[in-house]
């Protein structure tokens, strides 16, 4: 890990997310002031604070990055931002993330509280948890609003795309190279 230190210089804040939770309510305020407290207490950079998670992680930093001028980049991984039907949430949202869920096209009201926030996107093209067409559908809203997004699929690869993802030293050199305005 000493070895990652000096070729990166940053905080890692990895929140978890207690079982029967997920991220929004709760347990993202938890984790945004532990994020807020890391930033502080290590004098961060705040406008260099990034945001990605996998699979339900994914699906957090999809709903996380609704907050504007809270993350410099969002890079979600895999992750659903309208649940299948059979699938409800395990508590209430938030009243603004319930109006973005609820609303007749949630990418795209998703994709407008974005707002212009850079997000390199990726997911496996046979992802059997998470249906591809999630990031597809997403992805697609942001470049509607004129979103920064990059959007990277793996041909053949299932829902554990994030070792790809996060091997990628292209993306880990883009997102170093975000600032917030």
């Amino acid at each position: 890990m000493q070895s990652f230190g000096r070729r990166y210089k940053c905080v890692i804040v990895f929140p978890q997310c207690r079982d029967g939770e997920e991220w929004y309510g709760e347990m993202e305020r938890q984790a945004l002031a532990a994020l807020d407290q890391t930033v502080k207490e290590f004098h961060g950079d705040p406008k260099r604070v990034y945001l990605t998670g996998i699979s339900m992680g994914g699906a957090g930093a999809w709903y996380m990055a609704r907050h504007p001028r809270r993350f410099a980049a969002v890079v979600p991984i895999c992750g659903e931002v309208v649940r299948q039907p059979d699938d409800p949430f395990p508590a209430a949202l938030p009243p603004d993330l319930a109006r973005i869920l609820s609303a007749p096209d949630p990418y795209h009201a998703l994709a407008g509280a974005i707002d212009g926030t850079p997000v390199w996107a990726f997911h496996g093209a046979d992802d059997d948890a998470v249906p591809v067409t999630e990031s597809r559908s997403i992805v697609a809203a942001l470049r509607r609003v004129g979103g920064n997004v990059r959007y990277t699929e793996y041909p053949g690869v299932g829902h554990d795309a994030w070792d790809l993802a996060y091997a990628d030293a292209d993306m880990v050199k883009w997102l170093l190279k975000q600032r917030m305005r």
